[in-house]
């Protein structure tokens, strides 16, 4: 089982190489498509976007330095709860290390995946100019909205301007 695991992850990793060398490291716009990155997993084997195609995505970009970010976390974690079927979704942590991000999601207590941006990819690709930021992304990939600052996600407008979005 560990091989297993082992192989897999270094297939990913191969794999990740190949697909991050083709693309550029540009921010992709609202209307774009988001390239196939390798994600690093924190809280879950490593991922690239391509894994989450076929259902709408919640991205949420944070970092365990972020007050906003750490107050957000509980409405996403209902908003997951409640709608997981319906979507899906990750965190991205722009840390430079694992145990910050780590210290951050023990007081966050989500149960969604997360995954950490050593090299910055991410944060480049999504435009995390500044953070909290959530990207709501389509089935087939392409971004939808990109909304800045700490939200209420599990709120009746947030809930129902995400549903509207996904086409619920």
């Amino acid at each position: 089982m560990i091989m297993k695991y082992i192989s897999s992850l270094l297939l990913s990793f191969f794999l990740s190489i190949a697909v991050n060398a083709a693309q550029p490291l540009t921010e992709v716009p609202v209307g774009g498509k988001l390239y196939d990155v390798y994600m690093r997993g924190l809280t879950s084997s490593p991922a690239v976007f391509s894994d989450y195609l076929g259902k709408p995505l919640i991205i949420n970009v944070w970092a365990s330095y972020c007050s906003p970010c750490l107050a957000e976390m509980g409405s996403l974690e209902v908003l997951h709860q409640k709608y997981g079927e319906q979507f899906n979704l990750i965190g991205i942590s722009i840390d430079d290390y694992a145990d910050r991000a780590l210290g951050f999601l023990k007081k966050a207590d989500t149960s969604f995946n997360h995954y950490i941006d050593y090299r910055l990819q991410l944060e480049t690709m999504l435009g995390s100019n500044t953070i909290p930021l959530t990207v709501l992304v389509d089935k087939d990939g392409v971004v939808l909205h990109k909304i800045r600052g700490a939200q209420e996600w599990d709120s009746r407008e947030n809930i129902q301007a995400i549903l509207d979005a996904f086409g619920y």
